[in-house]
């Protein structure tokens, strides 16, 4: 399959992605980054542009509508399908972004391709055309705990259901549902490098420690000073350089 549409360079720009589980404060951290002049590519509403409101109905009727319709109304395909309009959609919107200046993405297909496998929707033909996209220079990980996330989620009433295991949201199935999700993400990352960050104090903590890896990576590229590994992890007693398995 040809992976741009006419008249797009065909030269991928640099990006990074921004992983983690449910309620890891993605969508703050990024807006926090746009804020501070960096691009941002999410399929989140407050970045999905105007003339693509369309991403938004679609993610919005396969949570409210095909999710339950799975094996009755909509084969397991047809869901799969209108995941897939996301992932593509932040696969074209990294290749818009201005050149000589990284842009961060949301998630990436990493975390709604583990998520399809943890729900039985799997399609092998589709995981690989996803797989074969342009992979981005590191993962910065949010790594946020379970019971941290069932919190966040007003203990389950902001839950959707493909953010737990079963029909009905228990601290339990969401507890395996999000540990198992970690572990599937991390596999898909693959050999990408990747850097982690334990639960911050604040939003900006977390946006300025991101700022610095990849200034850092940059700066490594570039044949420059790189700061201290110390300086990148500040704030963050459980920041790791890779993800454990």
């Amino acid at each position: 399959m040809n992976l741009t549409m006419p008249g797009e360079r065909t030269v991928w720009p640099e990006f990074f992605v921004l992983l983690g589980p449910d309620y890891a404060g993605k969508s703050s951290v990024l807006s926090a980054l746009s804020l501070n002049g960096w691009q941002c590519v999410s399929c989140d509403n407050d970045f999905v542009r105007p003339e693509c409101s369309l991403v938004n109905d679609l993610r919005d009727s396969f949570i409210s509508r095909a999710l339950q319709g799975i094996g009755e109304s909509y084969s397991p395909d047809f869901v799969i399908t209108l995941l897939q309009t996301s992932v593509v959609y932040l696969r074209d919107q990294v290749m818009r972004v201005a050149p000589g200046r990284p842009a961060v993405m949301d998630s990436y297909y990493y975390k709604i391709l583990a998520k399809c496998v943890l729900t039985g929707l799997v399609n092998e033909e589709l995981f690989t055309w996803w797989r074969s996209f342009p992979q981005p220079r590191r993962v910065i990980y949010l790594d946020v705990e379970p019971e941290t996330a069932w919190r966040r989620s007003g203990e389950g009433a902001r839950l959707n259901p493909f953010e737990y295991y079963g029909t009905i949201p228990t601290r339990e199935r969401f507890h395996r549902f999000q540990t198992d999700l970690r572990q599937l993400m991390v596999k898909e990352v693959g050999t990408v490098p990747v850097s982690v960050l334990g639960e911050p104090d604040s939003v900006d903590q977390v946006a300025n420690a991101i700022q610095q890896i990849i200034r850092r990576d940059d700066a490594a590229e570039l044949g420059g000073t790189v700061p201290a590994p110390g300086a990148v992890r500040a704030g963050y007693p459980a920041a790791r350089a890779a993800v454990a398995p």
